[in-house]
């Protein structure tokens, strides 16, 4: 007889049903896992042999084969170890068959048959209702999957206790959804002197989910700057915050036991990899990008990223989503990010401090910005200008706006933004509005059209350069409470974009 249960295998953010098939048969002693296991899933079979021999359970004398199926789809990660158990155990009559059936199970054991958290018990809850099946996983496990409304959760703590509940020793109780984590404290625009100019374009950034870069000599605040952005920034919706936790449970970084609706805010070093960046590594799992998925992704000193590492980031920030492509998998992640760059005017930083610059300025701007490819840099939005801040601005009292005051404004223009998109899901901010729909919402009178055209022509802008500033003065207007785009909205959008960078 052959004795199912039913686990999942994960293909980017979606979990994939898996069949486990058991069968003891006549034979020479052994057991085997066949369906294209990994080394991880291979092992499974000396964890559940100390797991059952912990519990007094003998291995009969006879061939016991475990399949996994689809048999060509690649299986990874230590999560079939309780799926295997279950099987088996069905397969020598001391659980239910019936019961085993329709349980849907993941978990790693422990050689004494504790149950060990895995990853992906969120998108795994999500298959299990679908599928109309009991989830069972780890107890650390059962907080983050109890966040899928519809779906059935058991959560243990040993395969002993998993063994009472389908023998109705001890029924264990269905998981309850973790606490809902809100926003922490972040660094406070307050701290902030000078830079008006900069908090501005934060300000249009955070409410139209613009890309920006901040350009200026060390020490000016651009750093500052960028991590205040987490603070102005509303918090995720419902929707949002499920994305973005199946994002982060697929990677284990999903630890505590509630989800959270505070965005994600990632911060590279320029020595990061292009798979720490865009994903990759061992199954495949998500990079940063999509770590930052509905959050923001700051990338210091842009210009020391290696070239290649940085045109990675051309395809995603136009597509909201990234394929990783390896020679044994082939996933796609979502990764809708703020990017916010920052990055000196130069090499040694003093290119506007004519008593400071080196000999080769204006040169050495020109060749430390050119790092930046051309196309990339028409993906930002929004070039930046720091200055740095004059002594006597430091000495001034602390501002009086404070990033509470942003944030209220960010989140009318958010909403005014979600009125307008509706229920449409690729569509939530104005950086999304593409086509005949941003031609819908962004209007232009005769006096607007005729200095945009003026521009286009005399700085050369490219069609994408075109539409973004249409973006950029549509968030302006929501900003200021305007139905229709006018002059002063599109002029400030244009002075945000004209801005070369090696001018800064």
């Amino acid at each position: 007889m052959v004795t199912t249960a039913y686990t999942v295998a994960f293909e980017g953010v979606e979990a994939r049903p898996v069949e486990v098939q058991c069968a003891i048969t006549a034979g020479v002693p052994g057991f085997a896992i066949v369906g294209l296991p990994d080394k991880a899933v291979s092992e499974a079979r000396e964890r559940v042999r100390a797991a059952l021999t912990g519990m007094s359970i003998a291995m009969p004398s006879k061939r016991i084969t475990v399949n996994l199926s689809p048999a060509d789809l690649p299986k990874e990660g230590s999560h079939f170890d309780l799926p295997i158990a279950l099987a088996l155990l069905a397969a020598l009559d001391i659980l239910p068959t019936e019961d085993v059936s329709r349980t849907m199970a993941l978990g790693e054991l422990a050689l004494d048959g504790t149950l060990v958290r895995v990853p992906g018990a969120l998108p795994a809850a999500m298959t299990a209702a679908e599928e109309d099946r009991t989830l069972l996983c780890p107890r650390a496990c059962g907080p983050e999957a109890a966040w899928v409304g519809n779906a059935r959760v058991i959560a243990a703590n040993t395969l002993t206790e998993v063994v009472r509940h389908y023998a109705g020793d001890a029924v264990i109780s269905p998981a309850t959804p973790g606490e809902v984590i809100g926003t922490t404290d972040h660094p406070d625009l307050l701290d902030v002197k000078g830079q008006e100019r900069a908090k501005r374009a934060l300000e249009i950034s955070a409410a139209g989910r613009h890309h920006m870069i901040l350009v200026g000599a060390h020490g000016s605040g651009k750093s500052m700057l960028a991590e205040r952005m987490a603070s102005i920034l509303p918090p995720l919706t419902a929707l949002e915050a499920l994305e973005t936790s199946m994002v982060q449970s697929v990677a284990g970084e999903l630890r505590g036991a509630g989800i959270s609706r505070q965005r994600p805010f990632r911060r590279l070093h320029h020595t990061a990899s292009m798979a720490a960046i865009t994903g990759g590594g061992r199954g495949a799992k998500p990079g940063e990008v999509s770590l930052a998925h509905n959050g923001v992704l700051f990338l210091d000193e842009l210009p020391e990223f290696p070239r290649a590492v940085l045109e990675t980031l051309r395809q995603p920030i136009e597509s909201g989503s990234i394929a990783v492509s390896r020679a044994n998998a082939h996933v796609t992640y979502p990764c809708r990010f703020l990017l916010v760059a920052a990055a000196n005017p130069c090499k040694c930083g003093h290119l506007t401090d004519p008593a400071s610059a080196c000999s080769r300025a204006p040169v050495c701007g020109e060749d430390y910005m050119g790092r930046i490819s051309g196309p990339l840099m028409d993906r930002i939005d929004l070039r930046i200008e720091v200055p740095p801040v004059p002594f006597m601005d430091l000495d001034m009292p602390a501002p009086t706006e404070s990033s509470a005051d942003v944030a209220r404004r960010v989140s009318s223009a958010r909403q005014i933004q979600a009125q307008r998109f509706g229920s449409t899901v690729k569509l939530r901010t104005n950086a999304d509005a593409e086509g005949r729909m941003l031609d819908e919402i962004a209007p232009l009178d005769a006096e607007c059209r005729a200095l945009l055209l003026k521009a286009a022509e005399r700085f050369g802008l490219s069609a994408r350069g075109y539409h973004r500033i249409l973006r950029v003065a549509r968030t302006v207007a929501d900003l200021d409470g305007s139905a229709d785009i006018r002059r002063p909205h599109l002029a400030e959008a244009l002075s945000y974009r004209l801005i070369a960078p090696r001018e800064a």
